[in-house]
């Protein structure tokens, strides 16, 4: 299937990472034309530090200028949940952290790129959040989760009718060999390439899914959401 990303201008911040990278080949593997965003970026990436607003400004602004465009936005940049302290969970300064480095990240960077997609009456914005969200047990990993889920979701309220959809993919557990196995009260495992083919799917004009939060894998098993 052609998902019509010919010469479509995607910005992906954390466009290096485990699930990121997965990402960019995959749209490049559809001849979209794949910006790289991030803090420490190499010779074809852009500068951007997601917790500084005049970086965000700075880097959305560089690309506008040398593309004449955004046509869709990834935000796959996070700390890993390995970063984050398990005995300080309830920690609010560790909570509010998290929440400032994750879902408020992604946040800013809507906020830069939308009014470009609002005028050109089209636009893609995905946000790679996680299926913790939906789980009690670790105040910091649900809440940066589910702070994003809510961003995304409030963001596409806002743009319904402009052409411009914003969604969030929630991976459970992700691994290069993920297991078909699904525990009672767990999320399903899956791939980075199998979270890039859902992400480009819904950065295609083809996609008219908007508001969204989107399992990659089994949803968490034994648990219903209507």
């Amino acid at each position: 299937m052609d998902l019509l990303l010919d010469q479509r201008v995607v910005l992906v911040l954390g466009g290096t990472g485990y699930v990121g990278s997965a990402i960019v080949d995959h749209l490049r593997a559809e001849q979209a034309t794949v910006v790289v965003a991030s803090r420490h970026p190499g010779d074809d990436g852009i500068l951007l530090d997601a917790r500084d607003p005049d970086s965000v400004d700075a880097a959305v602004g560089q690309l506008v200028e040398q593309h004449g465009r955004i046509d869709g936005l990834v935000v796959a940049a996070a700390p890993s949940a390995l970063t984050l302290d398990p005995d300080r969970s309830d920690d609010p300064a560790q909570v509010l952290d998290a929440i400032d480095a994750k879902a408020m990240s992604f946040l800013r960077v809507a906020n830069a790129v939308t009014p470009h997609m609002r005028a050109a009456g089209f636009g893609r914005v995905v946000g790679i959040s996680g299926q913790n969200a939906f789980q009690t047990g670790n105040v910091t990993g649900s809440l940066r989760n589910a702070a994003m889920i809510l961003a995304a979701k409030n963001i596409a309220d806002s743009l319904s009718g402009t052409g411009v959809t914003v969604n969030a993919v929630n991976p459970g557990i992700v691994s290069d060999h993920p297991s078909p196995d699904v525990e009672i009260g767990r999320a399903g495992e899956s791939s980075p390439q199998q979270i890039a083919s859902v992400v480009t799917f819904l950065l295609s004009p083809l996609a008219v899914i908007s508001g969204e939060s989107i399992a990659v894998g089994q949803r968490m098993h034994g648990v219903t959401y209507l």
